[in-house]
């Protein structure tokens, strides 16, 4: 049976009318990724966090996101793509209000984790609407690019929104920009955008919504916590849960006859072939971005906003490549398409190494140009095949994979690559003598520490300290490029692979 709709219904031109308005969440959760960072130092002076406070601030947010991505896909199956996106809208407008002028810390940490509540609700809704409302494969797979296009083009807002926000206004400002992207959603999504849902659902079932929430938060915070401390207790003991969790979660998933998620997808391999290319191409991304960004803040010198344009040229062609590719795929397979991207991000990361410690900031910029191209294309193309390879009604769960795809490669291509820089670094700062023992601490851990202990030195022993520290970060950064080159290619190999029989 097939998915109801009432795009049928619609002119012509009304498909592209709705994409547009689909694209205002896209924008806001993209820019909101990447804005929080810049209001941290602000949120700290204003309301004193403490350290525990300061991290769940940050990480209140994504834990709940990842944890109720696929639940609210499949809800949005079941009750209405569009209600549940507006109803999101709604709440997360409101919410970001309210986290705009919180007075405590405490505050600011729920508004964060409702925030993860009602944004787990738009980014499914968006792509499983796009999914039913684009019917012609060739339409469909533009309007994805579109859909890629404003995610990237979001993230390479966000560095420049916040830091004018932030020279301009109070920390609030990066919550309240919400307020006016979303109220046209809320006034012309019921107009222009028609409602889909399964038309079969099934019940919903609760106990499978509490396992999905058991499975990713403890395995995402797992994840982040070794992108923090390393190894360790810490770390293991929430992955270990989450995996645990995760195995009853598709252990009822099969018994079920509904499944909140039809775990059988995973069977046909054009659809975890794309699911997997997803997330190492946002592995692949954001693994580059942790390590360019402290490399033109902390070794350049570049100011915040300064160095978010220096990576612009390459967020431009990623919103390029991903809009081009949909040509390109009519004449040449998807997958040597998603293979030649992922191919690509292994030049990138190839140009890195190849300039080794001596590298310059246009040789980065020139890394991030190619690796952007790469990403652009294989997202596109992963993210259609995700789609068409299931059938419309079940759009809603397979876009909360993709999105639960994104996320987990955010936070593996940090704590993976992340850790291993960082490790590098320890092994190889030397601290000379003379730094009392809390400082000498902190710029032994990290570059951001060395810099800013350095801030409070002689000069001689200042200088002593930076050329140490940026050479073990860079000695670092050689490290992660070869490993990131091997993990790409071999990622293009399965993506040639389980992806042969797509069309």
């Amino acid at each position: 049976m097939s998915d109801r709709t009432d795009s049928q219904r619609s002119p012509a031109a009304r498909p592209w009318a709705a994409l547009v308005v689909l694209m205002l969440p896209v924008l806001l959760v993209a820019v909101d990724n990447t804005v929080l960072s810049f209001a941290v130092p602000s949120i700290s002076e204003s309301l004193r966090p403490g350290g525990t406070e300061l991290l769940w601030i940050v990480d209140a947010y994504p834990l709940v996101l990842a944890g109720l991505l696929v639940p609210m896909g499949s809800l949005g199956d079941r009750l209405g793509r569009r209600r549940l996106l507006l109803i999101g809208a709604t709440g997360f407008a409101a919410v970001s209000a309210v986290a705009a002028f919180a007075p405590t810390a405490g505050l600011l940490i729920a508004a964060r984790a409702a925030l993860g509540f009602f944004g787990a609700m738009l980014m499914p809704a968006t792509l499983s609407l796009i999914r039913n409302i684009f019917v012609d494969p060739h339409e469909r797979r533009t309007a994805i690019a579109v859909w890629a296009a404003g995610f990237s083009g979001g993230a390479a807002l966000g560095p420049i929104v916040g830091g004018f926000l932030l020279e301009h206004y109070w920390w609030g400002s990066v919550f309240l920009l919400a307020v006016p992207v979303l109220v046209p959603l809320l006034v012309l999504g019921p107009i222009l955008v028609p409602e889909s849902r399964d038309p079969d659902p099934g019940p919903v079932d609760p106990v499978s919504i509490a396992l999905s929430l058991g499975a990713m938060v403890p395995l995402v915070y797992g994840i982040k916590k070794v992108a923090e401390s390393g190894v360790g207790p810490g770390s293991v003991v929430p992955i270990l849960l989450g995996l645990a969790v995760g195995s009853l979660f598709v252990r009822r998933q099969l018994r079920r006859e509904v499944p909140l998620l039809d775990v059988r997808l995973f069977t046909n391999p054009v659809f975890s072939g794309s699911v997997a290319a997803n997330l190492l191409s946002v592995f692949s991304m954001v693994g580059f971005l942790f390590f360019v960004a402290q490399h033109l803040q902390l070794v350049s010198g570049r100011g915040p906003v300064e160095a978010g344009l220096f990576l612009l040229p390459g967020l431009v062609v990623t919103i390029i490549a991903g809009l081009a590719v949909v040509r390109v795929v009519r004449r040449v397979s998807p997958a040597k398409v998603v293979a030649g991207g992922l191919l690509l991000n292994a030049v990138g990361y190839g140009v890195v190494l190849a300039s080794g410690q001596a590298g310059s900031d246009l040789g980065l910029m020139l890394a991030f140009v190619i690796l952007g191209a790469g990403v652009g294309s294989a997202e596109t193309i992963s993210n259609d095949l995700i789609l068409s390879s299931v059938p419309a009604a079940k759009a809603g769960a397979a876009s909360a994979v993709s999105e639960t795809a994104y996320e987990l490669g955010a936070v593996l291509g940090t704590a993976v690559l992340g850790s291993i820089l960082t490790a590098v670094y320890r092994s190889g700062v030397v601290v000379p003598d003379g730094i009392p023992a809390d400082d000498a601490r902190a710029a032994g851990e990290t570059l951001g520490g060395a810099t800013e202990v350095a801030v409070g030195l002689p000069p001689t022993l200042a200088e002593q300290l930076l050329e140490s520290a940026r050479h073990a970060f860079d000695s670092g950064v050689v490290l992660t490029s070869a490993i990131g080159i091997v993990l790409m290619v071999l990622a293009a190999a399965i993506a040639l692979r389980s992806l042969r029989s797509a069309q």
